[in-house]
Formats: C-alpha cells, sequence, structure tokens
C-alpha cells in the first residue's frame, strides 16, 4: 500500500528545495499578516466606516466619510489604509461574494502547485535553489493575501511609495509574490546563458 505521508517525509529529507521555499513561504505568511494586524490593531487604520468607504465607488462615496489612517512617515513613504479588493496592486478588482471565491480559489491553486513543486511533483518542479526561493516567496504572497479576502473579503494594503509617482499601495504579501516572479526571470537568465552540461 503507498505511503503518500511517507513519501512525503522523504522528499522533505531529501531535497533542499522544500527546506528553502517553505520556511520562507512560512516567513513572508507570518511578516505579512503581523504587519497587517499591527495597521489594523495598533494603529487602527480601518476604524468605523472605512472598509464601506472604500468598497463604495463613484457616487456611492457621496455621504460617506473616509476614515481610513494614514501617516506621513517621510518624503516617499505613507502608510495609508487602503482595502483592495482585486489581486496584486489592485489589478482586476473582484466585488462581490463570487470574485472573492475565484480569487480566494486562484490564489490556494497556485500556491498548491508551487508546494507540489518544491516537492518534486507534478509539472511545476523546483529543481534549483534560485526556483526554490521564488516558489516560495510566491507561495507565501498568494497565502498571505488570500487569508486577508477571506477574513475581511478584501487584502489589507498600506505601503504607500506614491510620493515617489508608484501609483499602488500595497503589503508585504505583493512584495513576495513580486520577489517571486522576479527571482524565476533571474533564474530563466541566469541558466539560459549556461551550457546544457552545467545546469
Amino acid at each position: 500500500m503507498a505511503d503518500p505521508w511517507g513519501d512525503i517525509r522523504r522528499r522533505l529529507a531529501t531535497s533542499p528545495a522544500p527546506r528553502i521555499g517553505l520556511p520562507l513561504a512560512g516567513a513572508i505568511i507570518l511578516l505579512d499578516q503581523v504587519s497587517k494586524w499591527l495597521v489594523l490593531d495598533k494603529l487602527n487604520f480601518s476604524p468605523e466606516g472605512c472598509l464601506e468607504f472604500q468598497r463604495a465607488s463613484g457616487e456611492e462615496r457621496i455621504g460617506l466619510a473616509n476614515t481610513c489612517g494614514h501617516i506621513e512617515v517621510s518624503p516617499v513613504f505613507d502608510l495609508t489604509m487602503v482595502w483592495n479588493k482585486g489581486v496584486s496592486f489592485g489589478l482586476f478588482g473582484a466585488d462581490g461574494p463570487l470574485g472573492r471565491f475565484v480569487l480566494v480559489a486562484f490564489s490556494l491553486l497556485v500556491a498548491g502547485a508551487l508546494i507540489a513543486g518544491l516537492l518534486s511533483y507534478g509539472p511545476l518542479k523546483a529543481a534549483r535553489r534560485l526556483q526554490a526561493v521564488a516558489f516560495g516567496f510566491i507561495i507565501g504572497g498568494a497565502i498571505g493575501n488570500a487569508i486577508d479576502r477571506v477574513l475581511y473579503g478584501a487584502v489589507v494594503d498600506f505601503l504607500n511609495f506614491s510620493d515617489v509617482y508608484f501609483p499602488y499601495v500595497f503589503n508585504i504579501a505583493d512584495v513576495g509574490i513580486n520577489l517571486g516572479v522576479a527571482a524565476i526571470i533571474l533564474d530563466l537568465l541566469v541558466n539560459d546563458r549556461k551550457p546544457a552540461a552545467d545546469r
């Protein structure tokens, strides 16, 4: 009889990829959720009315007060509360329960496929250390934002560099996802330049 847990334990013990990627994913999730807790709980960046204001659009905002928190930290960086209904950097907004369910399901599917890849299952295998790092960053970011959508119906964004003409407010999970994508691109560039025998 097959022992799937024994096989997973063996892969964890013999391959460096899960030992790199899984702790990194856990660290991203922890940093992301702790930072969001600090913003929501300790700084009280989303008092009553903030979420409603953020969810409203256009004419719906008439008569609603923007109670969301904002702290100017430096000339180039602010903390600004934004409830994001879309994916990273507010792209592809999803209003309503169905849209949120689709985004949560997609995030968990991506994270599951990459976890499988760290364990050398499925088509997306992390064969190199940089790929394991990339997978870990993306897994952590995807799960971090999925947790927000389940808990609040939107993602907590608060890192704001708009004073240097970067128009998006984001969070640590978004940073993880983007670092992961950058690491995948870097891995492709580095390894495409190596002779096949050295890969």
